[in-house]
């Protein structure tokens, strides 16, 4: 085998490094210079904050606007806190019953078997089933999405917002962006007469602080 250079080292000496191990069974040790892999630094778990997380959603009204509404109570674990894939894994709870609309009436209806039907699905969650990394800070997140009792697989965008090492604890941030079909799972209240859309963006914020 023809050596040229290895970090920098004659290839006259590696060669010789190499023959002297073989000749003892071993493996030999870095050359003086060589650079060594740092090992990697296991995962970091994160419990979701409630107080700094919530979940967006918006659909088409009435062939006009897009409406808005949130989901104020998130719940669930991260495993991350860079933009690194790996060791990345997600599992988030959403209380359907924290829908907020800013209108109690449309809470209401929200709530009932039109829409997330609360007393039979209170939740609807995510669980991540792999991680593949994007440019700059932004990572493409597959997984589980559970909602009305169906279970599809969806591919979130997912950006990391920050990480931080405070007296407040070790924290860190995602922020998630995917659409669904809602009619998919079941949910086709006004999709046919045209009065509410079928696409629904939902976007989550996610802060947690290490377990």
């Amino acid at each position: 085998m023809q050596l040229s250079f290895a970090f920098g080292i004659p290839a006259s000496i590696v060669s010789a490094v190499i023959a002297f191990a073989s000749i003892q069974g071993g493996t030999p040790a870095p050359a003086s210079g060589a650079q060594t892999a740092p090992a990697q630094a296991a995962a970091t778990t994160f419990k979701v904050d409630g107080v700094h997380s919530c979940a967006l959603f918006r659909v088409h009204h009435a062939g006009a606007g897009q409406f808005w509404g949130r989901f104020n109570n998130v719940t669930g674990t991260f495993t991350g806190g860079s933009a690194k894939p790996e060791g990345m894994a997600f599992d988030i709870s959403i209380d359907v019953a924290s829908v907020d609309t800013r209108t109690k009436k449309l809470d209401q209806h929200l709530l009932s078997p039109d829409f997330f039907n609360v007393a039979e699905f209170p939740n609807m969650t995510f669980k991540s089933t792999g991680v593949k990394a994007r440019s700059g800070n932004m990572l493409d997140v597959t997984g589980d999405l559970t909602l009305l009792g169906v279970t599809k697989s969806i591919t979130a965008t997912i950006e990391f917002t920050g990480a931080m090492a405070s007296a407040a604890g070790n924290r860190a941030g995602y922020e998630a962006t995917f659409t669904i079909k809602r009619s998919e799972f079941g949910m086709k209240y006004g999709v046919e007469q045209g009065m509410l859309g079928d696409d629904v963006r939902i976007i989550v914020n996610l802060e947690g602080e290490k377990k």
